[in-house]
């Protein structure tokens, strides 16, 4: 979906209260992989810090990824907190006690809101091409993904993560996708 698209389909997607717009409204405000945000875990998750630790052990990367946490994200994450069962470790629980909601569940949530042509991975799409659009710089917008850039020897000496400086990037994502940019949007790039 394009980005410029995205805000109207969130517009949609919040009027929705099933466990699978919950879930894809996470992760496009979050740029996370399904995979991530379905097995998200609330010990991985830093309400007071505004922050989400997902294991190296779920990333492609096989690396710990931070990824920090808009208003609007925390604020979903408040909800999901309220409404949680007792002892339930994932975020977006599934219908089946101990178990995380279906790898199905976003991409039907799609369907439903007659956006069936569009992937949800696309949405990591929209958001790199966003920051493309708004002046991220390249190591920035890949970082803000978890993708790994440049080769062994620059990946053996870049070892921050660069969380401080994804999270205005990841703010402005989420007011572009909640409606509340306005076009006012600050380049990134450093002078």
């Amino acid at each position: 979906m394009p980005y410029r698209d995205v805000p109207a389909f969130m517009a949609k997607l919040k009027r929705v209260s099933a466990p699978g717009a919950k879930a894809l409204r996470f992760l496009i405000l979050t740029a996370a992989r399904s995979s991530e945000v379905f097995e998200a875990r609330w010990e991985e998750i830093d309400l007071d810090a505004k922050r989400w630790t997902n294991p190296g052990s779920r990333m492609k990367t096989k690396l710990e990824h931070i990824v920090p946490l808009s208003d609007a994200a925390v604020d979903l994450l408040q909800g999901q907190l309220a409404s949680r069962r007792r002892n339930q470790a994932f975020v977006f629980p599934g219908a089946r006690p101990g178990r995380p909601l279906s790898n199905m569940a976003m991409a039907m949530q799609l369907r439903r809101l007659g956006a069936g042509e569009y992937t949800v991975h696309g949405f990591r799409s929209a958001a790199r091409d966003w920051m493309a659009d708004h002046g991220v710089e390249f190591q920035l917008a890949e970082a803000c993904l978890a993708h790994k850039i440049g080769n062994a020897a620059s990946q053996a000496y870049l070892r921050s993560t660069m969380v401080e400086r994804r999270r205005p990037i990841m703010a402005q994502w989420a007011a572009h996708v909640e409606g509340e940019s306005g076009g006012n949007v600050i380049p990134m790039r450093r002078g």
